[in-house]
């Protein structure tokens, strides 16, 4: 019991996957549904004291429905919505990876739930802040549902509070992970047409012209037109007397000969 509301929880400290909780989100498999703020808790099986509450309040969310949802009659089976992170969905696939050890719930609201940080929980979190992989813990309220002879418990959710980072569960992998081993501290970046970063230049010594680069494999060089010839820089003329290192420094904008 939460805030003595028989139905309500407050996790321990939980995962979340499937974090739709900065903008409404319409399930696939519910294409007539309503668009929803949602999240999937994976819970440890190692809190069992969360476990046992949850559980509590569904059980609470299930007689109290008996006579407001159903009619005074409880179903014979209620279909569980706390599901076996090592067992399978519905539809006989196994859950992730990530949700192995775990319990997995999903509470979900048509408003928008508080997503706050356990540093602060006055102010809210910027969206970037909020992602599935997370860890968090959550309020969430179970109630009964009879829904075109449809009857079970369903759970909402309530509030967020963010308590720790997380390997982000978004079904990519990071720039870290893809280009382990890559990166080269200081390197200087090379430039690419349109990419406003110049490219080195060719070094070359005078009066020869820069090497051509190496064409790709299984690629021809074409021939260049006939009656052309490929141009060549001419050394410069060193007048006698003068220091050649002085004198080259003077014609590329260096300090005048003799000082």
């Amino acid at each position: 019991m939460y805030q003595n509301i028989a139905t309500k929880s407050l996790t321990g400290v939980v995962r979340l996957s499937y974090a739709h909780l900065t903008a409404p989100w319409v399930n696939p498999n519910q294409p007539n549904g309503k668009a929803k703020y949602s999240v999937t808790l994976l819970i440890p099986k190692t809190d069992t004291a969360t476990v046992a509450d949850l559980r509590a309040s569904f059980e609470a969310a299930a007689r109290e429905a008996v006579n407001k949802k159903w009619g005074g009659v409880r179903p014979p089976v209620i279909p569980d919505i706390i599901h076996d992170g090592d067992g399978v969905r519905g539809d006989g696939t196994p859950y992730g990876d990530e949700c192995k050890g775990h319990y997995v719930l999903t509470a979900s609201s048509e408003q928008k739930p508080q997503v706050v940080d356990i540093s602060n929980i006055r102010t809210e979190l910027a969206p970037q802040d909020i992602y599935s992989g997370m860890y968090a813990r959550v309020t969430v309220n179970f109630f009964g549902f009879n829904t075109a002879g449809k009857k079970g418990v369903g759970c909402g959710l309530g509030n967020v509070l963010k308590v720790a980072e997380g390997e982000p569960l978004s079904g990519g992998a990071s720039a870290e992970s893809d280009f382990a081993g890559l990166e080269q501290p200081g390197a200087a970046p090379v430039g690419l047409p349109g990419s406003g970063v110049a490219s080195a230049p060719a070094t070359a010594p005078w009066g020869a012209a820069a090497p051509a680069p190496a064409a790709p494999a299984g690629y021809a060089v074409p021939a260049p037109a006939v009656g052309y010839a490929s141009p060549t820089v001419p050394a410069p003329t060193i007048p006698a007397g003068v220091d050649p290192a002085a004198y080259i420094a003077y014609i590329t904008g260096g300090a005048p000969i003799g000082g």
